[in-house]
């Protein structure tokens, strides 16, 4: 009897070679360093805000509180004072009539009084560590006292407009006066003692070149 034929052993296939593990994905890099130079800049905006604000802090010994109301009230008091002058000088160039000379002159006068607060007022401002006024527009913002841009004004309304509007100048000084006395600002105040008077000598002189005079007694 013939012997069987052994089949060969199976052929073993080699192992399939493993795929490589997937790397894992990159980490996303923050916002920040993908943005460019000028959104970086951005970011870092406010800490250059404060560097500069730091630089303009003048030292003072009153305290932030003061030195953030008191410079807010004279920068108030600042844009006035040139809403005021402008229209001094406005109605000292327009001015017209019989009595030209007497009124240009007054109007002249009180103009140059009116400026010479200017300066003083931005830089005490600034020694108690404020900010001043930058521009017009600034001005145009904070300004009580309403422009007059009427082609033609007659002389006594001209002098009744701006004994009105140094009455209201002299008020608000006495409320600045009163915001000094609070923060015992009595350099401030001092200077604005001698403005009202100022300012009340102006109300005055306005309201009686502006007088009509009795026929009779000539008051």
């Amino acid at each position: 009897m013939a012997t069987p034929t052994k089949k060969p052993a199976a052929v073993k296939k080699p192992a399939a070679a493993k795929k490589p593990a997937a790397k894992p994905a990159a980490a996303a890099k923050p916002a920040a360093a993908k943005a460019p130079a000028a959104a970086k800049a951005a970011l870092d905006k406010p800490a250059a805000l404060k560097t500069r604000a730091r630089a303009l802090a003048t030292p003072t010994d009153l305290g932030s509180d003061a030195t953030r109301d008191l410079s807010g009230a004279l920068n108030k008091l600042l844009a006035d004072v040139f809403a005021l002058y402008l229209k001094t000088k406005n109605f000292h160039w327009h001015v017209s009539g019989p009595h030209f000379r007497d009124y240009h002159l007054l109007l002249d006068d009180h103009a140059t009084e009116i400026f010479a607060m200017v300066d003083a007022i931005a830089e005490r401002t600034r020694k108690i560590g404020g900010n001043s006024l930058r521009s017009i527009g600034h001005i145009a913002r904070l300004k009580s006292i309403l422009d007059n841009d009427a082609e033609f004004v007659q002389p006594l309304d001209m002098l009744s407009e701006l004994q009105g509007d140094n009455k209201g100048l002299g008020a608000y000084m006495r409320e600045v006066h009163e915001l000094c006395d609070k923060y015992n600002d009595i350099a401030t105040a001092s200077l604005i003692e001698n403005w009202i008077d100022e300012t009340e000598q102006r109300t005055w002189f306005l309201f009686e070149t502006s007088r009509q005079g009795d026929v009779t007694t000539g008051h």
